[in-house]
C-alpha cells in the first residue's frame, strides 16, 4: 500500500520520481498512491514509449485519465495532450501510443452509481471566466464531487473552500500556491480538506478533484 490513509496530507513532486517497470514493455510509471501492485485504488503518472502498448483490459470501478504529453490512443481514436477521459466499468480498450505519451490516471475510484463515458478535448472547450486573470473548465460532477480546472494568466487567488471531503490537485503547468509553499509543475497534492489559502502564478494551468475521498 502506498498513501492510502485520505486523512493524511500529501504532496509528491512526481518529476523527482523514478520511472518503475510495468508487467507491459515500453509501458513505465510512477506511483502517486496505490492499494495493491496490480489492481484496486491507484493514481499514478504512467509513460508509453513509442510504439509500446497495453493489452485489451477492463475498468472495474472506472478509469480516469488527463493526458499530458504527446499522443494517447486506443480502438476509438487518437487523443491528443489536454484530454481528459472517465472511462466507466463495463469499458474495455486495448490503449497504445506511436509516438509515445505520458498521462495521469486513476483507477478504481468512481462512486458505484457514476457511469459517466466522457471525453473532453480540454485545449478545445469554451472556458468560463471567474475573475480578471482566472479561467475555469468544468469537467465531471456526480454527487458533492467536482472535477475540473483551472488556468492563470497573471496569478489568482483560488477559492477552495467547497472542499470538504477531500481536495486532489496536480500542477499541469505553471506553479500553486498553497499557503507559503510553491509546487511547481508535475506536484501531486492531496488533502482530506481545504485548509490552507491558494494562489496560481501566471501561465498556471491546474487539475482539480473535490470530495471524493471521505
Amino acid at each position: 500500500m502506498l498513501n492510502m490513509n485520505f486523512n493524511q496530507p500529501v504532496s509528491i513532486d512526481s518529476q523527482k520520481l523514478s520511472w518503475v517497470a510495468s508487467p507491459m514493455p515500453g509501458v513505465w510509471r510512477k506511483p502517486l498512491a496505490r492499494e495493491n501492485a496490480e489492481k484496486g485504488h491507484a493514481t499514478s503518472i504512467v509513460r508509453y514509449d513509442p510504439g509500446a502498448s497495453f493489452s485489451s483490459h477492463g475498468h472495474p470501478e472506472g478509469e480516469e485519465i488527463l493526458v499530458l504529453e504527446g499522443v494517447f490512443s486506443d480502438q476509438s481514436g487518437d487523443y491528443a495532450a489536454g484530454t481528459y477521459f472517465r472511462n466507466p466499468e463495463g469499458f474495455s480498450h486495448a490503449p497504445f501510443s506511436r509516438e509515445g505519451c505520458i498521462i495521469l490516471v486513476k483507477l478504481h475510484q468512481f462512486q458505484s452509481d457514476d457511469r459517466a463515458h466522457l471525453t473532453i478535448q480540454t485545449d478545445t472547450e469554451s472556458w468560463c471566466g471567474t475573475g480578471s486573470s482566472l479561467q475555469r473548465l468544468d469537467l465531471h460532477q456526480h454527487h458533492d464531487e467536482q472535477v475540473f480546472m483551472l488556468r492563470s494568466n497573471a496569478g489568482a487567488e483560488l477559492d477552495l473552500s467547497a472542499a470538504r471531503k477531500g481536495l486532489e490537485l496536480y500542477v499541469i503547468a505553471g506553479e500553486l500556491f498553497e499557503n507559503h509553499h510553491a509546487f511547481q509543475q508535475g506536484c501531486w497534492i492531496r488533502r482530506p480538506h481545504a485548509d490552507g489559502r491558494y494562489r496560481l502564478g501566471s501561465d498556471t494551468r491546474v487539475w482539480i478533484k473535490i470530495n471524493h475521498l471521505l
